[in-house]
């Protein structure tokens, strides 16, 4: 897998359920925290399960702790990719 970025996580974030139609995902988010953003922890959850569909990447539910912000995120999803966790 190529390296995973905040591009890809928006489009994904974009095409997902519970995204708050006011949020500016164009904007600088990284560092948001997904509830800012108008997602909340199912809709999070919809985003790991469509990067695993998508990627192939096995992210464990609790996970989403470690995942608060689109950045964190990120970085997380490249973490297991380097690790080797895709199933």
């Amino acid at each position: 897998m190529s390296r995973f970025d905040l591009d890809e996580l928006r489009q994904i974030m974009r095409a997902s359920a519970g995204v708050d139609e006011g949020v500016d995902l164009a904007g600088d988010i990284g560092d948001l925290e997904f509830g800012d953003l108008g997602y909340d922890s199912l809709a999070v959850l919809e985003l790991v399960s469509q990067v695993q569909r998508t990627h192939g990447i096995v992210i464990p539910d609790e996970a989403v702790e470690e995942m608060p912000t689109p950045n964190r995120a990120v970085e997380y999803i490249n973490r297991l990719a380097m690790e080797g966790k895709a199933s």
